[in-house]
């Protein structure tokens, strides 16, 4: 079953870019400046991005030098994955039993 935290992380990856971004970093660690030039977004738009997806723990940071990367953590995209995975079991298994709630 989803659960708040779901919600809320759903509505975190609804946002266009930040799916986009979430996209980039499956494929690879970037620093804001790649991730400018992959988006076209502005600096402080991505910034304002990027924050969101680290207070909802999408994404972890590394410091190098002057930059920062950023790197997607798998486990959080899993995890919701495998809720999707247990809801879509469900429907199944209730579409092959047939079951229904009858009207009052």
């Amino acid at each position: 079953m989803l659960t708040s935290v779901d919600t809320d992380l759903l509505r975190v990856l609804a946002d266009p870019l930040r799916l986009r971004i979430v996209t980039l970093l499956a494929q690879e660690t970037l620093c804001t400046t790649h991730l400018i030039e992959e988006t076209g977004a502005r600096q402080t738009n991505l910034s304002n991005h990027l924050r969101v997806l680290r207070e909802a723990g999408v994404v972890e940071t590394e410091p190098c030098g002057r930059f920062t990367y950023y790197r997607l953590k798998p486990d959080v995209i899993a995890a919701l994955a495998g809720r999707f995975a247990d809801l879509a079991e469900t429907a199944r298994a209730t579409a092959e039993n047939h079951v229904k709630r009858s009207c009052p």
